[in-house]
């Protein structure tokens, strides 16, 4: 019988459950958080600078179907300065970027901007506030994953991301859950 659970990884942490990196390194690891049974493996990745919603399993088909590139992941994403709407519709028609250092032009996507600044846990690391500048709140909902996309989708656009926090994978949503937060599943809602 597989398992499966829904993580909110905190800022700062790897979403893997092992490092190459000699013993006794800094890097938290997702194993720090709950007694995952063996087997256990991450569905995608957030880098260790990202945060929110990450889905685990023991079923590597599952996590191969999620991979495969049809699912929506969607973020809520506070970027640098007051997000305009030529920005957001150069983020929704797909723009050029750069991935492992070769370009790479994203798929259309859905980006809109947030009316009203979302509630999540305050992170371990404070964001620069208002006196630095205004920011704004974006949901960018992309079905690729590529290696740190939707930061270098923002930054093409000329707005950098400060906070990025994955909120929904597929029908599985972060909903209320703080940061390090484990939920098991009976299943994972596509």
């Amino acid at each position: 019988m597989h398992k499966h659970f829904k993580i909110y990884k905190p800022y700062g942490y790897l979403s893997q459950f092992i490092t190459n990196q000699k013993p006794g390194g800094k890097h938290k690891l997702l194993g720090d958080l709950y007694n995952f049974p063996e087997g256990t493996m991450s569905i995608g990745r957030l880098d260790k600078d990202s945060e929110g919603l990450l889905l685990l399993t023991t079923n590597g088909k599952l996590s191969t179907k999620i991979n495969a590139g049809n699912t929506e992941k969607e973020y809520y994403v506070q970027v640098d300065g007051k997000i305009t709407d030529t920005a957001l519709a150069e983020l929704r028609s797909g723009l050029n970027i750069s991935i492992h250092g070769k370009p790479y032009k994203t798929i259309e996507c859905n980006a809109e901007k947030l009316e009203k600044t979302p509630s999540f846990p305050e992170r371990a690391k404070k964001i620069r506030d208002e006196r630095h500048g205004s920011t704004s709140w974006i949901s960018v909902t992309i079905t690729e994953g590529k290696f740190r996309q939707v930061k270098k989708m923002t930054a093409a656009v000329g707005f950098p991301t400060l906070r990025l926090v994955r909120v929904r994978i597929g029908n599985e949503k972060i909903e209320n859950m703080d940061a390090g937060g484990v939920v098991e599943l009976d299943k994972v809602n596509l």
